[in-house]
């Protein structure tokens, strides 16, 4: 049997996707709403994956200092320098072109293991829309 405990939050992130190939290319912004889903190897004593307080510690509060409210840009992209000269607080250089599926893989391989170390817990689901009509899922 296999139990998961799941989180959602709702966050506000501007982004470019750069190389594509219409509007995502303009710098633009999304109301994001992500599903965080953790698995354990079994229950804790009071018969938890983990307690959903503890998700949002550990994951959701990371996203709300790392991504929300900020701008997500490609450290390929040739606008990356002038934006970061222009907004250094609010705008986040990353090592990934900021599209949905990309985020999803870097919260699954490096935030999860980074932020739940010490558990016995692993992130092995993220779900993000991107817009009510949008989304995708990484596991």
């Amino acid at each position: 049997m296999k139990i998961t405990a799941t989180r959602y939050h709702d966050f506000s992130t501007g982004h470019r996707v750069y190389g594509h190939e219409s509007k995502c290319a303009h710098l633009h912004g999304h109301n994001y709403r992500i599903y965080l889903t953790v698995e354990a190897e079994q229950l804790d004593t009071v018969g938890r994956v983990m307690d959903f307080s503890v998700i949002k510690d550990l994951l959701v509060v990371w996203i709300e200092k790392n991504f929300d409210h900020k701008f997500l840009i490609w450290e390929k992209d040739p606008f990356a320098p002038t934006l970061k000269e222009l907004d250094p607080e609010g705008t986040v250089v990353v090592g990934f072109n900021p599209t949905a599926e990309n985020m999803g893989q870097y919260l699954i391989n490096t935030i999860g293991p980074q932020q739940l170390a010490g558990t016995n817990v692993k992130l092995i689901k993220v779900n993000i829309e991107e817009t009510r009509k949008c989304s995708v899922e990484v596991s």
